[in-house]
């Protein structure tokens, strides 16, 4: 799995193959942006399964996250009228810019990215242009995080694949009626077909937002983040990364009461309380080793 992500990353044109030197392209300098800005945008890379200290297996996906470089700062003060801040990620060939494109990189000073998104925040004027926003100090493994991403397209599909339906019956006179929607209206109501009618059509390419997917593990000198479960997207597409906006930001173990068992797995009755204490004790001599 690791090679596969390395053969990804060496791909990437016109990196050199690894983040610093896509930085590097985009002209990021080195100074970052200050470690309370918690947004990425990265590129969803692959599915693997990780190990925790606790030998748990965890499936995971990997996403590159950043260097994103600040390319420019909005203020409520200014004729924008809110607070954004707009980051850039990844390298682009300079053929594939057209002009208004190669102007507004230019207005910036940075080589032409591949992805740009805005991310609001609460006060824009700690930040500056030329900053970085990297994966240093700024999500660690238990962190709940946001993540934005494009599903995949599926292309027109009925109504079976699109919202569920369970088809008509395939007997009793059913001809070729399996998989279709049944009737949409009648005429002893409005007689037309009301607006949000389940019916057949486009499936998939829809922005999603998942919440509260836990950070399972972060390698800041590679910029991959192991996120816990699946992401919105394909492999190789474009997600935003966010602090969850949910209550709780971290992921808090639960306290199981410790049991004892006999040779065949069974609860033995009425040891609760000898098994807490003995388990106590062992954690106890664990931690003074």
């Amino acid at each position: 799995m690791n090679e596969e992500i390395d053969n990804k990353e060496s791909s990437d044109k016109p990196a050199a193959g690894s983040a610093a030197a896509e930085a590097a392209a985009v002209g990021a300098p080195a100074e970052r942006a200050p470690a309370t800005f918690r947004a990425l945008i990265g590129e969803k890379l692959a599915m693997t399964r990780v190990f925790t200290e606790a030998g748990e297996s965890r499936s995971a996906t990997v996403v590159r996250a950043g260097p994103c470089p600040v390319l420019r700062v909005k203020t409520a003060d200014s004729k924008d009228g809110y607070n954004a801040v707009l980051l850039g990620f990844g390298a682009r060939a300079d053929k594939g810019v057209n002009k208004p494109e190669a102007g507004q990189f230019k207005q910036f000073g940075v080589s032409p990215v591949r992805w740009l998104r805005e991310v609001r925040v609460p006060d824009a004027k700690t930040y500056k242009v030329g900053q970085v926003v990297d994966l240093a100090g700024r999500f660690s493994p238990g962190d709940y995080v946001d993540v934005q991403g494009v599903s995949k397209g599926r292309g027109f599909a009925g109504v079976m694949k699109r919202h569920g339906f369970h088809g008509l019956p395939a007997s009793h006179g059913a001809s070729d009626k399996q998989r279709s929607p049944g009737s949409l209206t009648s005429r002893r109501s409005l007689g037309k077909v009301l607006k949000g009618q389940r019916m057949a059509g486009h499936h998939g390419a829809r922005t999603f937002t998942t919440h509260k997917i836990e950070v399972v593990s972060v390698d800041e000198q590679n910029h991959l983040i192991y996120l816990n479960g699946a992401v919105p997207g394909p492999k190789g597409s474009q997600v935003l990364i966010l602090e969850t906006v949910k209550t709780r930001k971290r992921y808090v173990a639960p306290k199981r009461p410790a049991v004892l068992r006999d040779k065949m797995g069974n609860i033995i009755k009425g040891a609760g309380a000898k098994a807490r204490a003995t388990a106590e004790t062992k954690a106890k001599a664990v931690e003074k080793k």
